[in-house]
């Protein structure tokens, strides 16, 4: 334990923020009859496209199948490629390759940690049919360029802001870009309802397609008319929607709550030489991150970083890194992709450090937090270099 601190208990990277209201609907819901009617669902679709300014939301099992659906629901699949990051925690592009379609992983921007537009123009094939830009850790990607690039190509972009709800973007929310957006409902995102996700879209055929692809409906059951296109088994049930629910009525106070813990996080961390803070880009007027994530100095290695975690474990300070990318995942390494195709990624990978944020933590709690990663790094060996 740094000098001078005291014992600050155990603290979780991750602790849901839920309150009276959230335990009485489930109590509700439990008790009202079946569980899979619908009736929860339709609300929280309503309540959820309007929160972000769309006209239809369709709630389905989870963020990975939610970028499915909506790739199935394109027509997209084995033959076409879809452009991607292969950085993020949720990891929902593994959709792309669930869907049959070749994912073509595009570098990212080593400030925001977004796609990079520019480098994504220049993997633009004829084969290419759609983008999949992603929110990473609360931060809007480069929507302006990214939108002029999708109408320059004729293909569909696709928000993934899995990572991200209640950020802004040139006054714009998270979950207004595209043809289509996908949410994800599950740990660590800010709203929690214990798993499942969201296509939201303006696109009246798209929101049907997606529902027929949803799941087989009762009335299904007496007809075969379905065949042509198989649904999936991939709705959400009455709990999840009821939790979201209210977990969306609360999200203001929710994010009022997050914000003052991430200010704390950046005052102790004003004078950590050595390490970036998180970064906000132009045009990111609001960011609300799943998680406190800062970037090592470049002297730092995978392996300094795991040495780190470890030594905040040591300390029961639950941090962990940021996911890794997915060409480096045996799935894709097998299919001949390698870090060689997006260093930046690989650079940022390899020292991305996510440390615990939720509505818990006290002024106390972070101050042990940043001193124990200022020894942890100094026991590391790392120079004063960030970038």
């Amino acid at each position: 334990m740094p000098d001078g601190s005291q014992d600050t208990g155990f603290i979780p990277l991750v602790n849901p923020d839920i309150s009276a209201a959230e335990v009485a609907v489930l109590g509700k819901v439990l008790t009202a009859g079946p569980l899979n009617d619908g009736r929860m669902i339709e609300a929280f679709e309503r309540a959820f496209a309007a929160s972000v300014g769309r006209a239809h939301a369709v709630a389905v099992a989870s963020g990975t199948l939610a970028l499915l659906l909506a790739l199935r629901a394109h027509g997209i699949g084995p033959g076409d490629e879809v452009l991607c990051s292969p950085y993020g925690w949720h990891q929902v592009q593994q959709a792309v390759a669930l869907s049959g379609a070749t994912p073509v992983f595009v570098d990212i921007d080593y400030w925001q940690h977004t796609l990079n537009p520019e480098k994504a123009a220049a993997k633009v094939t004829p084969a290419s049919r759609a983008i999949v830009a992603g929110n990473v850790n609360g931060h809007p990607a480069h929507w302006d360029e990214l939108t002029a690039l999708a109408a320059k190509h004729g293909l569909i972009l696709i928000e993934d802001s899995s990572e991200a709800i209640g950020s802004t973007y040139k006054g714009r929310p998270v979950g207004s870009f595209g043809a289509c957006s996908i949410f994800d409902f599950s740990e660590p995102g800010v709203l929690l309802a214990g798993g499942g996700g969201m296509v939201v879209t303006d696109d009246g055929a798209l929101a049907h397609e997606l529902r027929y692809l949803r799941t087989r409906e009762a009335e299904h059951r007496y007809t075969v008319g379905i065949t042509r296109r198989l649904p999936w088994q991939a709705g959400m049930s009455n709990l999840n929607a009821a939790l979201g629910l209210v977990q969306l009525e609360r999200l203001p106070e929710i994010l009022e709550r997050r914000a003052a813990v991430v200010a704390l996080y950046e005052a102790a961390m004003a004078s950590f030489e050595g390490i970036k803070p998180p970064y906000k880009g132009p045009g990111a007027e609001t960011v609300h991150p799943m998680v406190y994530a800062v970037h090592l100095g470049t002297r730092f290695t995978a392996s300094g970083r795991k040495a780190i975690l470890e030594d905040l474990d040591q300390h029961d300070i639950e941090a962990s890194d940021y996911g890794q990318p997915l060409y480096s995942q045996q799935y894709y390494a097998e299919r001949g992709y390698s870090r060689a195709d997006c260093p930046v990624c690989q650079k940022t990978a390899d020292r991305a450090l996510a440390l615990p944020l939720h509505r818990s933590i006290t002024a106390d709690q972070i101050a042990f937090m940043v001193d124990t990663l200022k020894d942890a790094t100094v026991n590391t060996g790392a120079g004063a270099a960030i970038y």
